[in-house]
């Protein structure tokens, strides 16, 4: 499987906490992520470019790791 990097092009892991670069707004709800956000126990997908989590209000989110860095 492919390494999976967040922004700075460190490489991410099951359970690795990541906190967002930008201010994300949630498709298909009113929720906006804030930068800075902390995520804790990110699953990593098939995709290299993308992550599951839960944030605090959305769960089964999924993330563009181009939007992450490791916490």
């Amino acid at each position: 499987m492919e390494d999976v990097k967040d922004s700075n092009g460190t490489i991410l892991k099951d359970s690795d906490s990541v906190t967002l670069i930008k201010d994300l707004k949630v498709k298909g709800s009113s929720v906006t992520l804030k930068r800075g956000t902390r995520i804790k126990n990110i699953r990593l997908t098939g995709d290299p470019a993308e992550i599951e989590c839960n944030a605090d209000k959305v769960k089964g989110l999924v993330l563009r790791t181009e939007f992450l860095k490791k916490a």
